[in-house]
């Protein structure tokens, strides 16, 4: 008998997820299938009842009180009856957050562990099911004998989905292959060997039959060496030390000698099979196996072969499960890394030098959460905008040398700057404050233009110029809270309003269709995008603005998080980006899509962070990173080639400068090279880490 909490205690009350009287409810429905050998109207009360013990990837703590009632109900059962309860079990035990089993329940649930690894073995042997479900009943078994593989459960749950993503066990880096299981892998080869000794589990367990299954059933020519080591892991009782690998070899096994039909069952099991390969991690450079990329931070895994052994990235496919190295993303992509001041292509060779302006951000502590870039004569300045401290830094790009001295013009952190351009061919720059303030000054000398003024609830969270036919150059300011205002620069006056609808704005951009005319593109926090003229007085009015095209935006699930211009050869193109990492392209003028755009990948979820520009009078560059990430991919439209840049500090900003990326991030501000410039790399030592 398994220890279990009476029903009638009332500890139940203090359990989330479950009430007594649905445990008591269910127990009887499946004591009389029990009894009558059949039947199936408990499993709707279960479905029901296991929707409270797990909730989003998240277990109840009264799914420790009552598994162990429904564990053994359920171990009363027909080995065919009771499939989808242990399956259901598999992703209970192997859900993302489980919390502590409170003290006074631990010693039934564990009972309750050991009695469902026995029952669920039973019905992986009696049960003849599609391929999906004894893969995922195979796996909840691994999963209740504690071995880390069992967290496959949730990954590769489905096989015809073609992709798989990965876990690096060291860097914790999502590791995407779209196409894995596009193709089917065939006749299998290459199996993984065990250790010597191969570890053994200590006292009684229920995997002997299984053994004896896998050896009583011949599958053909190719199978014998994977069939061999499934044994091997079956009859040492899945001990947690055996490698992922060979335990996914048991799994193949079973899912190839137990599910129907049989030809359905040998594809599936192939396919499984190449999951006993390698693949490389494209942020840390490592070679792990696939096996331990599925399982949550699985112990006592050791890379294959570190960075300087690994293969380089290339385009070939990973088929088979000996391949050393798998491709980690379906784009062209070239990865960089940080080495000191420089940054190095995948090869080795150098491409650029990393500068670090000077006096990141003195005084603050808070990083550098904007950047703007003011043109004047033929030279850029860099302007950032400091952390907490509301300072506002201005450097020159060609040397990252501070032009004057901070200018302490905001009483609060500055959250957004944007540069001015006038007729007259003065440059101003205005800055925006955590609360509302808003500055605009003069670069070259430092002296504002006028005392900072506003206080906005929610702090002025974006800026951009416009243009508009009639010769002005206005300043726009977003709010969360929904106000976009037109602003004399100037004077500071207030002379028009846009997003008539309120909606609270997370990014904003301007969008030139011509030489003096300028369109404002914007997000709100819901994820929908917005057009406006702002040569139009009356916000209602449409203008000259034209909203993107909505059927293209519903048929791509595409949630707007920021919004960048993306200038071009021949015109202007708005760029818009999610949090999953997406890009698209569009026409101002048509609301249309263009291209394909820009795919999820690897890493790359997250608030964006997002610029654009043409090095060099040549191909338009995107740069997409994430806001405290660590990584950003320089994408090029025209040809769809895409490189990786991976640096050791989070950017909180973007901004580029003719061949040069600028850098906010959470400690200063750096510059790196868009094109190879490999002549003044020396590597120097630690650099920026």
């Amino acid at each position: 008998m398994i220890p279990k909490l009476p029903l009638q205690s009332p500890r139940w009350r203090d359990l989330d997820g479950v009430k007594a009287e649905e445990v008591k409810t269910l127990l009887e429905q499946m004591g009389s299938a029990a009894g009558a050998g059949s039947g199936d109207e408990w499993k709707q009360a279960w479905t029901y009842l296991a929707g409270g013990l797990m909730d989003d990837g998240v277990v109840s703590d009264g799914a420790y009180a009552a598994l162990p009632h429904l564990v053994e109900a359920a171990a009363a059962l027909p080995p065919g009856q009771s499939v989808d309860f242990w399956v259901d079990l598999g992703f209970i035990v192997t859900a993302d957050y489980r919390p502590p089993v409170p003290a006074d329940l631990e010693a039934g649930f564990d009972a309750a562990l050991r009695l469902a690894e026995q029952a669920a073995t039973r019905s992986l042997l009696a049960a003849h099911v599609p391929p999906q479900i004894c893969l995922q009943l195979a796996l909840s078994c691994v999963a209740l004998a504690g071995h880390h593989t069992g967290a496959a459960l949730g990954r590769c749950v489905d096989l015809q989905g073609s992709g798989l993503l990965l876990v690096c066990p060291e860097c914790e880096s999502d590791t995407e292959i779209p196409e894995f299981f596009a193709d089917p892998v065939g006749t299998p080869s290459g199996a993984p060997g065990l250790p010597d000794p191969a570890p053994v589990r200590d006292g009684e367990h229920p995997w002997d039959e299984v053994a004896a299954a896998l050896q009583e059933e011949a599958l053909g020519e190719g199978w014998e060496p994977f069939l061999r080591v499934a044994r091997e892991v079956a009859v040492a009782g899945v001990p947690p030390e055996t490698p992922g690998e060979a335990v996914l070899c048991l799994v193949a096994g079973m899912v190839a000698v137990r599910s129907t039909p049989q030809e359905a069952a040998k594809e599936w099991a192939g396919q499984l099979t190449s999951l006993t390969g390698d693949f490389r991690c494209w942020d840390c450079e490592q070679t792990w196996t696939i096996a331990d990329g599925l399982a949550e931070n699985p112990d006592g895994t050791q890379p294959r072969h570190r960075p300087a052994e690994a293969r380089t990235d290339s385009d070939e496919p990973a088929a088979t499960p000996e391949s050393a190295a798998i491709v980690p993303t379906g784009e062209a992509a070239t990865r960089f890394r940080q080495d000191g001041n420089a940054v190095l292509a995948a090869d080795g060779t150098p491409w650029g030098r990393i500068r670090v302006f000077a006096d990141s951000a003195p005084g603050s502590s808070g990083g550098v959460n904007s950047l703007a870039v003011v043109s004047r004569s033929g030279r850029s300045t860099l302007v950032a905008g400091a952390g907490d401290s509301g300072v506002v830094c201005l450097w020159d790009v060609a040397d990252g040398r501070l032009v004057h001295d901070p200018l302490p013009g905001h009483p609060d952190r500055v959250r957004s700057m944007t540069a001015l351009p006038l007729a007259d061919g003065r440059v101003l720059l205005a800055s925006g404050g955590d609360t509302g303030t808003i500055a605009v000054w003069a670069p070259i000398t430092g002296q504002p233009v006028r005392e900072p003024a506003g206080d906005w609830p929610g702090g002025v969270t974006g800026m951009c110029t416009a243009t508009v036919p009639d010769g002005r150059t206005l300043l726009v300011t977003a709010t969360p809270r929904g106000a976009v205002r037109l602003w004399d620069p100037e004077t500071g006056e207030c002379v028009g309003r846009l997003n008539p609808y309120g909606s609270p704005i997370q990014s904003i951009a301007a969008v030139p269709i011509s030489d003096s005319h300028t369109l404002i593109a914007a997000s709100d926090t819901s994820g929908r995008l917005h057009m406006w003229d702002p040569a139009v007085d009356d916000p209602w009015e449409r203008g000259a603005a034209v909203q993107l095209n909505a059927g293209a935006l519903t048929d791509a699930d595409h949630r707007v998080a920021a919004v960048a211009a993306v200038p071009t050869a021949d015109r202007t193109l708005l760029a818009t980006a999610d949090n999953q990492g997406v890009v698209m392209l569009w026409d101002p003028a048509t609301g249309a899509p263009i291209g394909d755009g820009l795919p999820f990948s690897t890493g790359t979820a997250g608030l964006p962070v997002i610029t654009a520009t043409t090095p060099d009078g040549g191909r338009t560059v995107l740069v997409v990173g994430t806001r405290h990430g660590h990584r950003l991919r320089i994408w090029e439209p025209d040809t769809g080639a895409v490189r990786h840049i991976a640096l050791d500090v989070a950017p909180t900003c973007l901004a580029a400068a003719g061949l040069d990326l600028i850098v906010g991030h959470d400690r200063g501000v750096l510059t790196l090279p868009l094109t190879r410039h490999a002549a003044e790399v020396r590597p120097t030592g630690p650099g920026i880490r």
